[in-house]
């Protein structure tokens, strides 16, 4: 089975929920039902893909969280909520402060165990946690899919 880490901008208000939907059916769906999906559990890409991955497909899914998930913002507890019962595993790293580094380990965590990496960055600013997996997927020499949203 694949392994693939789904990334992507918190910043998603510029597209409509239906935008979305067609983005992942066209980048997502070729890839199931052989594929296994790490989300980082964060609002934006995150909880949307979750969302979509729950509703539309039987894959299995870990969301993987740099702390706990009860740390994690009110929306993605929302989408984790309501997809509980389609979550194969949720993953807390228990970082001991939600900084940078923290959202980057867990970030390379997924990467590790996974076969491949499918980024929906909003800008091209290397410095996001979007561009560091896409990067760091890179370095690993692993496959890597970027759809600009």
């Amino acid at each position: 089975m694949k392994t693939v880490t789904i990334t992507g901008t918190r910043e998603t208000g510029h597209k409509s929920l239906a935008e979305y939907a067609d983005l992942f059916e066209q980048y997502l769906e070729p890839f199931v039902p052989a594929a296994h999906f790490y989300l980082g559990g964060a609002v934006g890409i995150d909880s949307l893909a979750l969302l979509w991955l729950a509703d539309r497909t039987t894959a299995p899914i870990t969301v993987v969280t740099p702390g706990t998930l009860s740390q994690q913002p009110a929306e993605a507890r929302e989408a984790v909520a309501r997809t509980r019962g389609r979550i194969t595993e949720i993953v807390e790293l228990a970082a001991a402060e939600l900084r940078s580094p923290a959202y980057h380990a867990r970030n390379r965590w997924m990467v590790d165990r996974t076969s491949m990496t499918i980024g929906f960055p909003h800008a091209t600013e290397p410095s996001t946690g979007t561009w560091q997996t896409i990067n760091y997927t890179a370095e690993q020499r692993k496959p890597r899919l970027i759809v600009p949203v």
